[in-house]
């Protein structure tokens, strides 16, 4: 049957991919965008109450949308990466196109790494403290700490979202091609890269301190500040390519 043969699969896995990206995207930015903003306006029994009923039910959908978007992308690759239309081969990733959309499947995988390891595993916390609250218990002090660690990782995610958008959705509209650039030119370009997702996964994760205010935090104090860091992450890697490919397409 047709569905079996590669275009069929690479098809079928495209439109699951992008099924997934919406719903963890989806709860990615409503986390960020409505709920937190609204916790901040509620009252502690209500919030409470909404973090047991409401955002628990969500990271269940939002945690397993992440893996099964990123393994659905993969399966993607790995069609395409065989047959006549060898799509992500090595000269793939030497083009433009290929560039930025590794810079997105790596983004992509931290994101992961931060839903699972870090967001889940503190909201968690927060959950149970809540739970504990509304049934007469101690508060647990390690819970503040814990919305701190989970709502830093969750802005960090907000803000390669956007990277990932770009250079996935948007790569062959923005960045140049599939003719192979200079091999000085992509060294520079994924040693920025992986610079950048290390610098900034590092933040988010504590390394530089996580103390609302101080100028590291700014991005995830606020979703305002996330959107406009992400938003100028987004114009650098533009100019990146205007400046050092000169071939800027769709502009």
């Amino acid at each position: 049957m047709w569905i079996f043969e590669e275009n069929g699969l690479s098809g079928a896995f495209r439109t699951a991919h992008v099924m997934f990206a919406v719903m963890w995207m989806g709860m990615l930015w409503f986390f960020n965008f409505v709920q937190v903003p609204a916790y901040a306006e509620m009252e502690a029994g209500a919030r409470n109450n909404a973090i047991d009923k409401l955002t628990n039910r969500a990271l269940w959908w939002f945690r397993h949308a992440a893996w099964m978007t990123v393994v659905s992308g993969l399966v993607i690759m790995f069609i395409g990466g065989f047959g006549d239309r060898d799509v992500y081969s090595s000269a793939f990733f030497k083009s433009p196109y290929g560039m930025m959309f590794a810079a997105a499947v790596l983004a992509a995988l931290v994101m992961l790494y931060n839903v699972w390891m870090v967001i889940w595993p503190n909201q968690q916390v927060v959950i149970g403290n809540a739970r504990a609250v509304q049934e007469g218990k101690d508060a647990n002090p390690a819970a503040p700490a814990a919305a701190r660690k989970a709502a830093m990782a969750s802005r960090q995610n907000t803000i390669f979202s956007f990277t990932v958008f770009v250079g996935m959705v948007g790569t062959q509209h923005f960045f140049g091609g599939y003719d192979p650039a200079e091999g000085g030119i992509r060294a520079l370009f994924y040693v920025v890269a992986l610079a950048y997702i290390g610098l900034m996964e590092a933040n988010a994760l504590g390394v530089f301190g996580t103390e609302a205010g101080k100028p590291n935090c700014w991005m995830y104090d606020k979703h305002q500040n996330a959107i406009w860091f992400a938003s100028g992450t987004i114009v650098f890697w533009v100019l990146f390519f205007e400046i050092f490919l000169g071939k800027l397409e769709g502009l």
